[in-house]
Order: C-alpha cells, then structure tokens, then sequence
C-alpha cells in the first residue's frame, strides 16, 4: 500500500473556537493566533494506492458556494484536489473509492462540483463509489441546530442520487489492510479510518483529534456536539494508540502532518513529529 497526503485547500478559524474551555494562554502554546484571533488549519486529505485500488478520504470544502461565503473561512495558498493529486501523479477519474469521515461542508464540498452551467451537478471522481455511515447520513438529512449550517444539501443529494453512495453501519474492515471505526462526539457517525502501512496503523483522524494541540483530553473544540464523548473516546483511542506505537495522520493540522504519541505525568501528549513519507 502507498499513502499520499493531499491538501485540498488552507482557510482559518477562530482559535478559541478550535479548542473550547481552554484560554487562549494554554492553546496558543500550541498555535500562534494572527490578529483577529485566527489560526491556520489544512483540508489534508489522504490518497490511499492499495494497487487494485485508490481510496481517497475526504475531499475539502470545494468551490460550489458563495464568494461571501468562503470569506468567512479566510482561504490561503493555492492548493486544490486536482492539484494535489496530478502531484502524485493521479487523476480525479483514478480514485475508485471516497471515504467521507462526515458530511460537514468543509469535509465533503468538494465531492461534488458544477458543470460549466454553474447549476448542474457533477460527481468530482465520476468512477469512484463514496461511503459515510447511515447515522452520519440521517442526521446530515435531519439536522440539529448546533451542526444545521454545516450541511449543504447540493454537496449531498447528488451523491445519493447518482447511486454512487454507499453507506456504512458498523465498525469493521474495508478492505484489505483498511479498518473503519465509527466516533460520536464531534458528530454522530463519524469514520475514523485506520490503514496497515509498513508494519504500523497509521490512524486518519479527521475531526476525532484535529491538531496535535488537541492531544489533550480536555482540548475538545466547540464545534463537538458532545464533548463528554469526545473525551471519552480520546481516552481510550490514546491509550491505545500509545500502546499500539499508532501513527496519528491530522486532517487540520497547518503545520504537523503526522504524530506518535506518548504517556507523561500530564497524560498522553505527541511524541514524534512525522511526515508519511518519512515512514
């Protein structure tokens, strides 16, 4: 198996935002805040090359909403999807399957994109069969207020309607050498996928453990619809993760792409700092 890293784009948010309770004193140790309080943070998303297979997980914001709205996340740099993966040397029509963690805008926007008439929507890897899990799928279809702005029924309908989806109901392999766990603290049915990638599980984290400044079990961000959970299942994912010499893959991280970690007298904290391709 071969593991890419694909940045689909870079945007900012609030700092406080991205780590809950804890003041700004504490996380900032972690991430320096630009003027307005804002941090950077990566769509990083994984290409996964099983040989018979090309797996993608998540797909970023895309580019199917408004100017005022993109306005709000601060976008930067000039990565994209299909630059990203021409890098590796792949193409969109390459990717036979794309695991969507969830379906929160800036984890599923670019799975769809318009034709040239602005209006019609188009699969972005027309080859491929997508995959969330049906819990994941019912609350993005009936939403509670807490999450109702971050789904977007035209990045959603259309992959239903194509009969490209596919859904997922449990924790369980994927393929060979692919675990899928499913989390409920940040939204319910999140993926967590897990790949076997040279003798070691290399754990794509999604919006389970944004950054490496959300080790901590305490560091949970506001946007978890319920934080008790988050901790929870930090918990035990971490001391597994410390136990089993896992490799943390940060979906949000601006500047760490990956991480071990380790026990100390605070609790479970990184480790070494990585890059897949260092592996």
């Amino acid at each position: 198996m071969k593991l890419f890293p694909v940045v689909a784009e870079n945007f900012k948010l609030d700092g406080g935002a991205c780590f809950g309770v804890v003041p700004k004193t504490i996380w900032e140790k972690y991430v320096q805040a630009d003027e307005n309080n804002m941090i950077p943070l990566a769509s990083r998303c994984l290409l996964a090359d099983t040989g018979d297979r090309r797996i993608l997980v998540d797909v970023g914001m895309g580019d199917k909403q408004s100017e005022k709205f993109f306005s709000f996340y601060h976008l930067f740099g000039d990565d994209s999807l299909e630059k990203s993966l021409a890098a590796h040397g792949y193409t969109p029509e390459d990717i036979t399957d794309v695991i969507l963690t969830h379906l929160h805008f800036d984890h599923v926007g670019g799975a769809v994109k318009w034709a040239e008439d602005g209006k019609t929507p188009l699969l972005t890897f027309p080859n491929a069969t997508y995959y969330c899990s049906k819990l994941q799928w019912d609350t993005a279809m009936e939403p509670n207020p807490r999450e109702k702005a971050s789904y977007f029924m035209e990045n959603l309908l259309p992959l239903y309607d194509s009969g490209h989806l596919e859904f997922i109901h449990e924790n369980g392999p994927f393929c060979d050498g692919v675990y899928l766990e499913i989390k409920h603290g940040h939204t319910l049915g999140q993926v967590v996928p897990i790949f076997d990638y040279k003798g070691r599980k290399v754990v794509f984290m999604a919006d389970f453990i944004a950054s490496v400044g959300n080790i901590p079990l305490a560091y949970i961000p506001s946007f978890d619809i319920d934080p008790v959970v988050s901790m929870q299942e930090k918990e035990e994912f971490l001391n597994r993760a410390v136990a089993d010499n896992y490799v943390l893959f940060f979906e949000h991280d601006y500047d760490n792409e990956c991480c071990t970690v380790k026990d100390t007298p605070k609790g479970v904290r990184a480790a070494d700092i990585l890059t897949l391709d260092r592996l």
